[in-house]
């Protein structure tokens, strides 16, 4: 990363400390805006394709003007990248419906705002068991929209934080959704869970990517639904997120998961999707 961050905004890039919209921007009046956020490591944006997908789909399902051709997508992130130092970076990329009088109803002719900027983001992510709480899940029924109108994940992120906790899984009618940002695997016996892809979940990049190794590697994976009984009984439980990567979860409630030690699926889980960051990013053992 470079000393100061660059972002683009609605056709130039400049100092992030310079970036202003305007109030009646429907992403700062509604929330009416979609977003996602892209790894990077050593200069390369990791699984572009399908985060830019998921863009694409959410602005479809949110009905926004999808503003920009795939390769211009493409050319914007990799120029951030480039503006901000190549390396280890988090590209945070947000489209609103753009600036109109203030009224529900989508705008005639209303631009849509690009904005996208770089975070920092560890070299490596270090392995370390963290602790979640469950609580009831109070969002709407379009998770899988990758809305900016976030504050129901705020406000459960913040009452998990509030008391000691990493993160909170999220029950809806007796069964698991996901994190307030994450996604969730359950591991008993030896098999290896997670909830299906819908409307109550967000279809995480990362969560895909541990899925297909699982499967490559012939440690499967059921899609299915996940009772809140049995995520109290789990042996493992994991968090999946594009910059957390995969997480242990080793307290629950207050309680040990298990043994309350790092799960052997987990380390292998781990393994096998280092490896295949490593040789995205060439620095794969020779």
């Amino acid at each position: 990363m470079t000393g100061q961050s660059i972002c683009f905004l609605n056709g130039e890039f400049l100092p992030l400390e310079e970036a202003k919209v305007p109030v009646l921007d429907r992403g700062f009046i509604f929330g009416d805006g979609i977003y996602e956020v892209i790894p990077v490591f050593n200069g390369h944006a990791f699984r572009l394709d399908e985060h830019l997908q998921r863009l694409l789909n959410s602005l479809k399902a949110t009905h926004i003007r999808n503003p920009l051709t795939q390769s211009d997508w493409t050319n914007l992130v990799n120029d951030t990248i480039k503006k901000n130092g190549l390396g280890h970076q988090a590209i945070y990329l947000q489209i609103t419906r753009g600036v109109a009088h203030r009224d529900h109803v989508f705008p005639d002719d209303a631009e849509p705002t690009v904005f996208i900027m770089s975070n920092g983001l560890s070299e490596t992510q270090t392995a370390h068991a963290v602790s979640a709480i469950t609580l009831q899940d109070p969002r709407w029924n379009s998770c899988d929209i990758k809305a900016i109108s976030l504050l129901p994940n705020v406000l459960l992120r913040q009452q998990a934080r509030e008391q000691g906790a990493y993160e909170a899984i999220l029950i809806r009618d007796g069964f698991i959704t996901e994190g307030a940002a994450s996604n969730v695997f359950v591991i008993k016996n030896g098999v290896i869970k997670t909830p299906p892809k819908g409307s109550k979940i967000l279809p995480g990049v990362t969560r895909d990517l541990v899925l297909e190794l699982l499967s490559k590697n012939a440690l499967s994976c059921e899609e299915v639904e996940i009772s809140e009984a049995e995520l109290h009984a789990a042996d493992e439980i994991w968090l999946t997120s594009s910059t957390k990567e995969i997480v242990p979860v080793t307290e629950l409630d207050g309680k040990p998961v298990g043994t309350g030690e790092l799960g052997t699926l987990w380390n292998k889980s781990t393994e096998l999707y280092q490896a295949f960051k490593d040789t995205f990013t060439g620095t794969e053992a020779t």
